[in-house]
């Protein structure tokens, strides 16, 4: 199988690389401008995809977005990364029911700084010789005033065709303020700046976007530029009709210290076997022979999981790292009871409490390990993990005890050399009953 760098640098050699079929059958597409797909068969162009920082993270929103650059990279167009710093300061009405909050400017550089690294870090496999360019909005709406843009863009695009975009419609009853109503013509001159600048001649987005894009095309050509093109994908859902990646934490964020990796990984992993054929579409590189062959044989072993496990893992893997995600499978199979000791030892404190953040805690002074304290001590006097001593003793004569899923004898000594992360011993009762020890 190829690289994924490899595959980019292949796809570079076939000029007639068909992007807007391979995204039709991933089911990637929804609105396509009319003569997009003609032009991208024929000729290699520069396109881009803006990203708002309106928070420090990305979540996995987002990511259809970043792969879609992926994708374009590999049909052997030059794509480019947009941060809006200057639309992040006014707000996107598309898709939202009220005003946003505005962000102060301590805030919103915090945010642009923390996605650009975000997707300069799941970006940075790409082939040197093609790399994302990344561009922030506000480099060239910094020097440009208000009575400058209301000349020079305003001029061109009327309200009537403003107030017929969806984005617009759909905010009038309830109220949108002037700053949200120009958003599309700051996005629309976003397109025209990068068109003159950056001979780029394709946007892509979300389907949401779609009325800010062909307001940046018809810009470019009341302008005099040339034709320009635009295509969306499609609202990512659930089967059960649920928000697409939310959980009860709430979102599920690309910044492994919003969202840890072994939560990031249990996310994929959980979704169900219907989510699990579309989302590996989506959010993965492997080929259609690749996927039809995963689902038929999902289909026939539903409990093993397998589309869940592909899924999870590529997408793990792109987003954070292959270090991250063997741990991240490791993490997973402590729950399963299939993890061994070394495993458990290799696990980082963040991943070790992600693994256990709803079992019982037990706090225990340091000291008692430099006073040899005993397996049946530890469980029946130390802490609450057995009832009695009674109890503990007869779980340690039936195998029911592990510490550090090793099972351990009733006179067994603990000492600091059981520690995980200096901190912690896990201490398993039965087959599923944890508890997590902490010596202070």
């Amino acid at each position: 199988m190829f690289t994924f760098a490899e595959q980019c640098i292949k796809a570079m050699t076939l000029l007639k690389y068909d992007l807007i079929e391979e995204l039709k059958w991933r089911g990637m597409i929804q609105d396509v401008m009319p003569g997009t797909q003609d032009f991208l068969k024929e000729n290699i162009t520069v396109g881009y995809i803006g990203f708002d920082p309106t928070a420090e993270s990305l979540h996995i929103g987002s990511l259809v977005q970043i792969v879609l650059l992926m994708h374009l990279l590999r049909a052997g167009h030059r794509p480019i990364a947009l941060v809006g710093g200057a639309t992040g300061m006014v707000g996107d009405p598309s898709g939202k029911s009220e005003e946003r909050n505005l962000l102060d400017p301590d805030s919103l550089n915090k945010n642009i700084s923390g996605v650009q690294k975000q997707l300069e870090k799941i970006l940075s496999y790409q082939p040197s010789e093609t790399s994302v360019q990344f561009v922030n909005n506000y480099d060239w709406f910094k020097d440009m005033g208000f009575l400058q843009f209301i000349r020079d863009v305003g001029k061109h695009i009327t309200v009537n065709y403003m107030m017929a975009k969806d984005s617009v419609k759909k905010r009038l009853e309830t109220g949108i303020s002037f700053t949200e109503f120009s958003y599309q013509l700051i996005q629309g001159y976003d397109f025209y700046w990068l068109h003159t600048h950056h001979h780029c001649r394709l946007q892509m987005g979300g389907a949401d976007q779609w009325g800010n894009m062909t307001t940046g095309a018809e810009l470019i050509r009341r302008l005099g530029g040339g034709p320009c093109y635009a295509f969306t994908t499609p609202l990512i859902t659930k089967s059960d009709g649920g928000k697409f990646g939310k959980t009860e934490k709430g979102n599920v964020w690309l910044d492994p210290k919003m969202t840890s990796p072994y939560e990031f990984y249990q996310f994929w992993l959980n979704v169900s076997d219907e989510d699990a054929e579309k989302y590996i579409r989506i959010f993965t590189f492997l080929q259609q022979a690749e996927i039809n062959a995963l689902i038929e044989e999902h289909k026939q072993a539903y409990h093993q999981r397998l589309l869940q496990k592909t899924l999870s893992a590529e997408v793990t893997r792109m987003v954070h790292s292959e270090a991250e995600l063997n741990k991240a499978i490791a993490a997973s199979e402590i729950l399963f009871g299939k993890a061994t000791n070394e495993q458990i030892k290799s696990l980082d404190e963040e991943t070790l409490l992600s693994v256990f953040a709803g079992v019982p805690r037990h706090e225990v002074h340091a000291d008692i390990l430099q006073n040899t304290s005993s397996v049946l001590d530890l469980i029946a006097t130390h802490t609450t993990i057995c009832h009695s001593k009674t109890e503990a003793r007869r779980l340690l004569q039936s195998n029911s005890i592990s510490i550090n899923k090793e099972k351990v004898e009733e006179a067994q000594r603990i000492d600091t050399s059981y520690l995980l992360n200096d901190t912690y011993i896990l201490v398993q009762k039965g087959k599923k009953e944890y508890h997590l020890i902490m010596f202070k």
